[in-house]
């Protein structure tokens, strides 16, 4: 465990140090094992996004960095994305199968960032409203379908 946080505020700090644009750790919302973050993201300049404020929730388990952090889209303002649920699970290839333990907070914020930024059409999943119906509340425990990379 001691590790996780060890690596951990080495992410914060470079984070907090130089964050992408449009990216800052909510640092009052820290856990004190930092095992749960609340990131402030706002949507980048020329795209559909832009100057909108959206927050993700991410929670890191024991085995970070080996195992993908949980990411989600919370408060009141959920992006309408093709690739992002209503209950803010983001179907985002990253996050589960194509983790790597070379990736950090940083990458995964860029990552959505220019998810976000590529995005030429506000509209959500074709098959939200039954997965929101039926999913877990951990997105890690969905199996994706990766089937759309023009998005």
């Amino acid at each position: 465990m001691a590790s996780m946080e060890k690596r951990l505020q080495k992410e914060l700090q470079a984070l907090q140090r130089d964050p992408p644009v449009g990216v800052k750790v909510d640092t009052d919302k820290l856990t004190s094992n930092l095992s749960e973050w609340t990131v402030n993201l706002t949507g980048a300049p020329g795209t559909l996004y832009e100057g909108e404020n959206f927050v993700l929730h991410f929670k890191f388990g024991s085995r970070y960095p080996f195992d993908s952090p949980q990411v989600i889209f919370g408060g009141a303002n959920i992006p309408v994305h093709p690739h992002v649920y209503s209950n803010g699970h983001i179907c985002l290839s990253i996050l589960t199968e194509d983790w790597s333990p070379a990736l950090s907070v940083q990458s995964v914020c860029l990552s959505i960032v220019s998810m976000l930024s590529s995005c030429k059409e506000k509209k959500r999943p074709p098959d939200n409203a039954i997965y929101v119906k039926t999913c877990s509340k951990n997105p890690k425990k969905t199996r994706w379908w990766y089937h759309d990379d023009q998005v």
